[in-house]
């Protein structure tokens, strides 16, 4: 059984800003686990499927749990998710929709495609650390997540 510090959390965001954020306030909430950033989501497809730059398994070890945001270039949040749900080696890592987007049709439409969460991100580091405390509490404390295959 794995212990909750070793749970990986990968984070797709393009925005260099918004993934410090998360970060750092991942960080203020004493959440120890490792964190790895990509940054659209073609790439977050390489990482899943250790292609691309990613083929190091040791440096880009299976994520426990991600933190999807919608508008990235290449390939969006909600086309990553759509695959993701779709391929039988990924389908059970837990997917938190972290994005700016209030948008009930996105809301609706990232549910429809496997969403565990959906959060819009807060737009101040205080509220960030909240949330991000409340994410640590429910998806590390609480939430029994999938082991590895």
């Amino acid at each position: 059984m794995k212990t909750t510090a070793s749970i990986e959390i990968l984070i797709a965001d393009d925005d260099a800003d918004d993934q410090m954020l998360i970060i750092d306030a991942l960080k203020e909430s004493r959440l120890k686990n490792n964190v790895q950033c990509v940054e659209n989501g073609e790439e977050l497809m390489d990482y899943l499927r250790n292609t691309g730059k990613y083929t190091d398994k040791k440096k880009y070890p299976a994520p426990g749990i991600i933190l999807l945001d919608l508008n990235m270039p290449k390939k969006d949040g909600r086309e990553a998710l759509k695959e993701i749900r779709a391929d039988e080696n990924l389908k059970r890592i837990p997917i938190i929709i972290l994005t700016t987007s209030q948008a009930e049709e996105d809301v609706l439409k990232t549910y429809n495609l496997g969403a565990n969460s959906f959060i819009t991100k807060p737009v101040t580091f205080i509220a960030m650390v909240e949330v991000m405390n409340k994410l640590k509490n429910y998806w590390f404390e609480i939430v029994e997540l999938p082991g590895d295959n």
